[in-house]
């Protein structure tokens, strides 16, 4: 999995590209914990280049977005393709984050 990472500003954008799945998951969980300390509590992830995510991968989103609010700080999601909206609804969990269109628009959302 490559994890792809733009600065705007005091948000970080990280940007995996492949499935979050339980293979593949160490990488993400590790660099999302470390931005999310990097990163004056702004993360935003855009999920564009993510086909799929699991259990595995719900888990490390929702273990880090509650970590990060216990501080103060939040993780937003953009670009959230059809397929991973729909298991974060059928999972209940999509009210977990905000979400938005694009990484604009979710960088802004913290001015």
């Amino acid at each position: 999995m490559q994890i792809g990472e733009q600065r705007h500003g005091a948000v970080m954008v990280i940007k995996p590209e492949g499935a979050l799945v339980a293979e593949e998951i160490d990488a993400f969980r590790t660099r999302l914990e470390a931005l999310h300390c990097d990163a004056m509590g702004r993360v935003v992830v855009d999920l564009n280049d993510v086909p799929f995510v699991d259990s595995s991968g719900l888990e490390v989103l929702l273990d880090v977005s509650e970590q990060m609010a216990e501080q103060g700080r939040a993780l937003r999601l953009c670009r959230v393709n059809e397929t991973v909206r729909e298991v974060l609804e059928l999972t209940d969990l999509a009210s977990h984050f905000e979400q938005y269109d694009d990484a604009t628009h979710a960088v802004r959302s913290f001015l």
